[in-house]
């Protein structure tokens, strides 16, 4: 099982709707992907580790897969329309990861 991690950093002054995220892009990415998108997973930043500080990430997504190969197969058809979505929810560069899943 594979993860496909998308970071959001907490920017100050940036706009980021979680309301559109959960409800449009990411119900969208898993209508695209199909049976290759598992499950999905939203966090929402609160704070950081020290009191008053801010988030490290004002929101991440977490996709989850059989392997690489399959998420890639799925994903990647639709990667341009997925991307430009983006700009719907965010005006933040987002930083992004595939990690193996050791642990769930």
């Amino acid at each position: 099982m594979i993860k496909f991690s998308v970071m959001y950093p907490h920017t100050p002054g940036s706009r980021f709707d979680h309301d559109y995220y959960r409800d449009s892009h990411m119900p969208m990415l898993k209508r695209l992907m199909g049976d290759a998108c598992k499950s999905y997973t939203i966090d929402k930043g609160l704070a950081g580790g020290a009191p008053g500080a801010p988030p490290a990430y004002v929101a991440m997504c977490h996709v989850f897969c059989d392997s690489v190969e399959a998420f890639q197969a799925a994903f990647g058809p639709h990667a341009k329309e997925i991307r430009a979505d983006v700009a719907n929810y965010t005006d933040i560069t987002p930083v992004a990861q595939i990690s193996e899943v050791v642990v769930g």
